[in-house]
């Protein structure tokens, strides 16, 4: 677990150094993020093992997370919003302190909402709420989970989808597909999930105006939206091109081993609380992120989850990457 902590942890002390000072401690959080992660994973080819008696410590870690998160935020929009720090240590700052709300509060939030502990659940709902993405908890509980490596999941991309296609595709149609599953479960009844989603984020955007102005509001808005966009890029990678098939019965078969992509590097994988290990997840998703585990049967990328996020930035690049691996793994699948 010790490693859970450090890799998802300690980036907030470096961003609250650059939060304060600026200048090179901002380069410092920055490559904390980046080059920092790519070569610990380096540094050993071996996987973290399944923590199957660490349940109570990977929940406090997850509840702290998530408090960090707003900290977090918070400290980046006020630093972002004053005078004090340099352009140059404003630019650091911010890519910094998105990519911990996109890869490390982003991965913490999708743990607390699959939690049954009421407060847990709702630490998660007040974190998408806060990255103006409270949808996506209804979204991704009810249709993502239900549909995946389907195309009646709108987060689930096809072979061949290019990611600037995906984003418009998946952000509006998680919206309304969330918002028609919530609506059709509750059938009528009050207290509909959305109005928090929605009157969250708008209280969100009111105190950002009403402490930071018009400024700190469209500060807020940039980090949710680069927050946002590498949660959409999580759904992209994880699941491209991959799916299930429809039995006999008109029955899609249960998501398993082949529906997800998956990384074993062990660094990246324990500051995004094993994220990549996804096919386990969608097999069994009130598993503890701790006791996830990889099988030679799950399909794997070529590089860590944050490389081959960088990678589906550029379309022709990642097709011509994964394709293949897609290929492989429906032929695979068929003669199985």
């Amino acid at each position: 677990m010790f490693w859970f902590a450090f890799a998802s942890l300690s980036p907030v002390m470096t961003l609250g150094l650059a939060a304060q000072w600026g200048s090179g401690w901002s380069l410092l959080a920055l490559l904390h993020m980046t080059v920092f992660v790519v070569l610990m994973d380096r540094l050993t080819s071996r996987p973290l093992p399944s923590q199957g008696n660490s349940a109570g410590a990977a929940r406090l870690l997850s509840v702290a997370l998530g408090i960090a998160h707003f900290v977090v935020l918070i400290g980046a929009v006020q630093a972002l919003t004053s005078a004090e720090l340099t352009p140059g240590g404003k630019i650091g700052l911010a890519a910094a302190a998105g990519l911990f709300l996109g890869q490390v509060s982003n991965s913490n939030a999708h743990e607390l909402i699959h939690r049954t502990g009421r407060f847990e659940r709702a630490l998660g709902v007040a974190v998408y709420v806060s990255l103006l993405f409270g949808h996506h908890v209804s979204a991704h509980r009810r249709v993502h989970h239900v549909y995946v490596a389907t195309d009646r999941d709108p987060n689930s991309a096809r072979r061949g989808q290019g990611f600037y296609r995906f984003w418009p595709r998946a952000w509006v149609g998680s919206f309304l597909a969330g918002h028609a599953a919530e609506s059709q479960a509750r059938q009528g009844r009050g207290g509909h999930p959305y109005r928090i989603y929605v009157g969250g984020a708008l209280v969100c955007l009111a105190v950002a105006a009403l402490l930071w102005g018009i400024k700190g509001v469209l500060i807020w808005v940039g980090l949710a939206g680069f927050a946002q966009t590498q949660l959409l890029l999580a759904d992209y990678i994880q699941h491209y091109g991959l799916r299930r098939v429809q039995r006999p019965d008109g029955r899609l078969e249960p998501a398993g081993p082949a529906h997800s992509w998956n990384a074993p590097q062990w660094y990246s994988g324990a500051m995004m609380l094993n994220a990549p290990r996804h096919s386990d997840h969608h097999m069994h998703p009130g598993r503890i992120f701790a006791t996830l585990e990889l099988q030679e049967d799950m399909p794997t990328w070529p590089h860590a989850m944050p490389v081959m996020a960088v990678l589906a930035l550029i379309p022709p690049l990642w097709r011509r990457i994964m394709d293949p691996r897609v290929d492989h793994w429906s032929a695979r699948r068929g003669k199985s």
